[in-house]
């Protein structure tokens, strides 16, 4: 399958590029950036075709890895699925409903597969875990921290990302805690409450289809040395704890190619695709809501 790259930023470097130009039933052919200069120097330091314009590329693949903000990739998703293109998203699939459900809309009228990267589930630990947790019955309830200090530290690449610094902790990594989650505690009903913390801290409480809760504590202000996820259920079978995961980030990025050609080849939707995508749109944009007093 040919793939090109949408996106030059730090997590195109650190995690898609690396991991597109290294596997081995990818064939990594371009990237395009919306500005020259990064876009050919990524390009160039993987041996690939810089892009001065994204339908020239999009003309030349059949699959796209999107590394863009949110609301970039929701726009360029929906023009890539009607350009027949199938699709390596990245977490959150759009910084609205309307957006997110636009890409739902187009991928299923263009009929090309769907696979969004939230990089714990494509960690093999983590994929391990969910998938036991989720065939055991009885769970009540479910705790999940995810802390992390991008705008408290000195040294995240991600600190001057302007998506970030407007939609929060809440939009960022509340999809990693979400998509840990509602596998195996079943889809949230409804957000029940939602309060701020320190910084752009927030914190929720989830009411899931199988009766249990969750409470999810969500930052990227919080000291670096408090920084930090954490997942605990609770139920009849007891108390188990999500595994660290020593695997890297380029790692769970080429498993999320391998679900992307599966899903390519057999037609079988992923877990992980766009329409679980929405899901955790739809449900971030609820808690949006209480927090901003809706």
């Amino acid at each position: 399958m040919r793939i090109g790259l949408l996106g030059t930023g730090p997590w195109a470097r650190m995690a898609h590029a690396p991991a597109l130009s290294g596997h081995g039933e990818l064939d990594f052919v371009g990237v395009w950036g919306r500005r020259t200069a990064p876009t050919k120097e990524l390009a160039d330091s993987h041996g690939v075709r810089a892009y001065d314009e994204v339908d020239a590329l999009l003309a030349d693949v059949d699959a796209v890895a999107v590394a863009l903000p949110p609301a970039i990739q929701a726009d360029l998703a929906v023009r890539a699925a009607w350009a027949g293109c199938h699709l390596l998203l990245d977490k959150p699939l759009a910084p609205t409903v309307e957006q997110a459900r636009a890409v739902v809309e187009a991928v299923e009228a263009a009929g090309v597969a769907s696979v969004v990267f939230f990089t714990a589930r494509f960690q093999s630990e983590t994929e391990t875990w969910v998938t036991e947790q989720a065939a055991v019955e009885g769970w009540f309830t479910g705790r999940a921290q995810w802390l992390g200090s991008v705008f408290s530290g000195d040294d995240s690449p991600f600190a001057d990302s302007p998506w970030r610094r407007e939609k929060g902790a809440l939009w960022d990594v509340g999809p990693h805690a979400l998509s840990v989650l509602l596998p195996v505690l079943g889809d949230a009903r409804r957000v029940t409450a939602a309060a701020p913390g320190p910084g752009d801290t927030v914190h929720l409480v989830l009411d899931h289809v199988s009766g249990a809760s969750s409470t999810l504590a969500l930052s990227l202000t919080a000291p670096p040395a408090a920084a930090g996820a954490a997942v605990e259920l609770r139920g009849t079978a007891g108390v188990t704890l999500l595994p660290e995961s020593s695997e890297s980030a380029v790692s769970a990025f080429g498993r999320a190619g391998d679900a992307l050609l599966t899903a390519a080849r057999t037609g079988q939707a992923h877990a992980c695709d766009a329409g679980f995508g929405l899901r955790v749109s739809e449900i971030l944009a609820e808690a949006e809501a209480l927090l901003n007093g809706g």
